[in-house]
């Protein structure tokens, strides 16, 4: 009787998950049918809504994060919206609740819906966003913790809605210079702005420098040693490397190639022949066509498109007629490859004119300004095999 009465509980349990699953069958049936008879009738096409008192959508409620350029404060024209910045959600308590980083177009998104069990913002209260401050950097708008109230709203797309979206966050890095004085020569360097000396700083031989540059700086001098040069100073770290005497003389005619031009397209490698120069193993891309992608992003500061290394592996750039190698903007392409050591090696026939090691960010481009007056070749490598992202490469020919 026993073994009876369990078969006979399987089979009530059988026939109740039958009976169960025929129930929702129906009303997904009778569902579609409903639907299929409003589209079909061309009085729904364009109907006004009636009932408002349900919401079940889900919403991204964003914080945007910039690259304060000009450091105001403000989100203007010539900043960018900044790509692998961290921001964290608060609950009313102070409580975590989520996190997020910015997409490539600057927005770190936090999902909104009543109706969802998977949303960060669930309930109505007053949420907390707070972004990551890289080390180091600072934020020109002074806004990187902001609350707002979220009160429920029955017909909007997710069922609840705040006074506003929380304020751009603009983002910049410290401006510094450094460099390595050769072991036989001495020089003074002059920080400049408006034409007005700033600071003044002896240079030994044989030693490395780095200052902290002030936001109204604009350009730096260096005299003597024949080492004479004047570099204007970009919004990011610049880097000097290894000083050479054999510098571009005075106010040389330079040409930027910022890789626009190479196509209309995402992406093309770099064919042998564009700007008069021989490539190997770069290629230029849109700087938003590689999903993630924060250093193409931020690594991007003229135009749609960036060159960088192929699949990581060692580049070069030249021609058999000497061009002088005035600077260009060096970036990690990943987050996780962050302080990635790039080599660069320029040359003259077979001679290595310059050497230097330079560390490198998915957050910032690095201002790298040799100013060297003769190569014929330069290479492009980096320690872990991590792509290296290029802007606005500058030389004379």
């Amino acid at each position: 009787m026993h073994d009876f009465g369990l078969v006979e509980i399987m089979l009530s349990a059988a026939a109740i998950i039958a009976v169960a699953a025929c129930v929702v069958w129906v009303l997904r049936q009778a569902r579609s049918r409903r639907r299929t008879a409003r589209r079909a009738d061309p009085a729904n096409d364009y109907a006004v809504r009636g009932y408002w008192g349900r919401s079940t959508g889900t919403v991204n409620y964003s914080s945007f994060v910039y690259f304060d350029v000009d450091r105001d404060g403000k989100y203007g024209v010539g900043d960018r919206p900044m790509a692998g910045v961290m921001v964290r959600l608060f609950d009313e308590q102070g409580g975590f609740v989520a996190s997020a980083r910015t997409n490539n177009v600057g927005f770190a998104n936090f999902a909104m819906s009543t109706s969802s069990a998977n949303a960060a913002i669930r309930l109505p209260g007053t949420y907390g966003f707070s972004v990551s401050v890289p080390p180091g950097w600072r934020s020109p708008s002074a806004n990187v913790t902001q609350s707002q109230r979220f009160w429920l709203e029955p017909g909007s797309p997710a069922g609840l809605v705040s006074q506003d979206l929380p304020r751009p966050v603009g983002l910049a890095p410290p401006r510094s210079l450094a460099g390595k004085m050769p072991a036989d020569r001495a020089a003074t360097l002059s920080v400049m702005a408006s034409g007005q000396e700033l600071e003044r700083r002896a240079l030994a031989p044989d030693t490395a420098f780095r200052l902290e540059l002030a936001d109204e700086a604009d350009a730096v001098v260096i005299a003597g040693g024949a080492l004479d040069r004047q570099l204007a100073l970009s919004p990011y770290p610049t880097d000097l490397g290894l000083m050479s005497p054999q510098t571009l003389p005075g106010k040389p005619a330079l040409r930027t190639i910022d890789f626009d031009d190479v196509t209309g397209r995402g992406f093309r490698k770099i064919p042998c022949g564009h700007a008069g120069l021989q490539w190997r193993n770069l290629n230029a891309m849109a700087q938003d066509h590689t999903k993630g992608s924060e250093g193409y992003v931020n690594g991007n500061v003229s135009g749609d498109h960036v060159a960088y290394t192929s699949s990581g592996y060692p580049a070069e750039f030249w021609s058999e007629t000497p061009f002088g190698f005035h600077s260009v903007l060096v970036s990690a392409a990943w987050l996780k490859s962050e302080g990635e050591m790039a080599l660069i090696e320029c040359w003259l026939g077979e001679q290595l004119v310059a050497s230097d090691a330079l560390a490198l960010s998915a957050l910032s481009p690095l201002h790298y300004a040799p100013m060297l007056k003769e190569i014929t070749r330069v290479r492009l490598s980096t320690k872990h095999h991590w792509q290296m992202v290029l802007d606005d490469l500058v030389l004379t020919r």
